[in-house]
């Protein structure tokens, strides 16, 4: 396969030259030709336990987007005018080209330290293949509207976030995948109305085709580790390495473990955000996609609550 900069080269030392790859095109095209390399087998490595690389504590960005603080952000509209739909779309777009580097960072900077199994890896390889897609995609129909990626202002609140949760997985795959993920799940179905009634079915039609979709199979990526770390930090000698299934249940006792374990599990997330994201969550939720991704109103709405 294309790509490989040599043929023992590991998964985590491909995803660091995706964060060091500045140009998000690049960025995107590189990433995609790494997941089809670890998904058809010739990348087998996960990592080289012998030599650990360095993470970039920020990936390699071009410098054309002018970044603003959230709080300057100017507002997006709601798509009734053209000028507004490509601002939400190069919105996106920002929001995507940032979710590629999540989605390599988690790999490169957790895999190995925490010793997750495989299947993480091939997860958010996944993840990482579909953000690309995404980010492409909708930088083409930016350009269809008449604009291109670096027209509007943006922030970058979600890699703040990374910052923030650098040093702890359970932490980043809370904020990162269950809370900003989730958040979108929440805000995309009125945002493809939206476009709908601005005339624009092309733009909905791909959000409502391919990127919504996807998103909830990243979001239920986050929940599943989660759980799976959780559980892992009750029982480290007893499930070091396999993926405990909350679902599976095969006996009285198990079921009353399983009960048990969902319950601690839930309450060992609402410590996490509490944590390490500000504020309450915003509703409404997207109860049915949420559900879909693994978690039920039992999860978020005590955590849509001042405290």
């Amino acid at each position: 396969m294309e790509e490989m900069s040599n043929q023992t080269e590991a998964l985590v030392e491909a995803a660091v030259r995706v964060l060091n790859t500045a140009d998000p095109f690049e960025k995107a095209r590189l990433g995609d030709v790494i997941a089809t390399n670890w998904l058809q087998g010739f990348i087998s490595l996960p990592y080289h336990p012998s030599s650990r690389l360095p993470v970039p504590d920020r990936p390699d960005r071009l410098t054309d987007v002018k970044l603003v603080p959230p709080s300057l952000m100017p507002k997006l509209g709601k798509a009734g005018s053209l000028q507004s739909r490509q601002a939400i779309v190069h919105s996106l777009v920002h929001t995507e080209s940032w979710a590629i580097d999540l989605s390599w960072d988690i790999i490169a900077r957790f895999g190995e330290q925490e010793a997750m199994p495989r299947e993480f890896f091939t997860d958010f390889v996944k993840v990482a293949q579909d953000e690309g897609r995404h980010f492409t995609l909708l930088a083409a129909r930016l350009e269809e509207l008449g604009s291109f990626y670096g027209a509007f202002p943006a922030h970058d609140g979600l890699w703040d976030s990374a910052i923030a949760t650098s040093k702890d997985l359970l932490a980043r795959l809370a904020v990162e995948h269950c809370v900003h993920e989730a958040r979108g799940l929440d805000v995309l179905p009125t945002t493809i109305t939206r476009f709908r009634n601005g005339g624009d079915n092309e733009t909905a039609d791909l959000l409502e085709r391919v990127v919504y979709p996807e998103e909830i199979t990243h979001c239920a990526a986050g929940v599943k580790w989660f759980k799976y770390l959780s559980l892992r930090s009750r029982n480290p000698i007893t499930y070091p390495w396999s993926l405990i299934s909350l679902e599976s249940v095969t006996s009285e006792r198990e079921t009353t473990t399983t009960v048990e374990d969902e319950r601690d599990v839930i309450q060992k997330f609402h410590a996490t955000v509490r944590t390490h994201f500000r504020g309450p969550l915003k509703p409404p939720f997207n109860e049915e996609a949420r559900k879909a991704a693994g978690f039920g109103p039992q999860w978020y709405e005590p955590l849509a609550l001042k405290e």
